[in-house]
């Protein structure tokens, strides 16, 4: 896969972010496990993991958000262009399926949405997440690859940073991509959340 192809999918995400959506206030509960537990300090960063063979990813933990969640493939439209899960599986994260799988060399991407018009949706407090935090994928050849928070950014739709979000670092990376930013009824969100992780270990799953 080109750097091209890649690119082209980002006008779909952008623009999945203004179908049915709307603004929602913070949840009643923490965002966070580390707040509801009273607080923590991240761990320092763990050096980076060899890549694995593909094999598509089946489900999704952030344990931070108290997020577990499926994981479904997405195809890039006619257009190029890559959406978002259907709004009637909000709790779902949509797998870039033409890119590389999670821990396979190369920057795999999960998309999800922020909320829907029912209500919030999966990614809603992915802002929230800080360096040092972990998100685990399991796969379908029963291996868990676990991934380590770089960074977590928001960017404008107009100035979005394709190769830095996109773009192979020679390693195997992730990025887990949401709205952000203000909203309005006619143009949605103004924004993308994007989280930046890289690999750092491998868990066999036992069942």
């Amino acid at each position: 896969m080109t750097l091209s192809v890649t690119f082209a999918s980002l006008a779909g995400l952008v623009s999945a972010c203004s179908d049915s959506s709307e603004e929602l206030g913070p949840p009643a509960v923490a965002v966070r496990a580390d707040d509801a537990a009273g607080g923590g300090t991240p761990p320092a960063r763990p050096a980076v993991h060899q890549p694995l063979t593909r094999s598509k990813p089946v489900k999704v933990a952030v344990p931070a958000l108290f997020i577990e969640a499926p994981v479904t493939a997405l195809r890039l439209d006619g257009h190029g262009r890559l959406g978002a899960p259907p709004l009637s599986r909000p709790m779902t994260a949509g797998w870039h399926q033409a890119g590389p799988s999670p821990g396979e060399a190369g920057t795999a991407v999960l998309v999800g949405h922020r909320d829907t018009l029912t209500g919030p949706a999966l990614f809603l407090n992915l802002k929230a997440l800080r360096r040092g935090d972990t998100v685990r994928i399991t796969r379908a050849d029963h291996r868990a690859a676990v991934f380590t928070v770089d960074e977590v950014n928001t960017y404008a739709k107009e100035s979005f940073p394709d190769r830095k979000v996109y773009g192979s670092t020679g390693r195997p990376e992730l990025r887990l991509i949401t709205c952000g930013g203000r909203f309005d009824k006619r143009d949605g969100y103004a924004a993308n959340v994007i989280v930046f992780a890289h690999l750092t270990a491998v868990e066999k799953q036992t069942t």
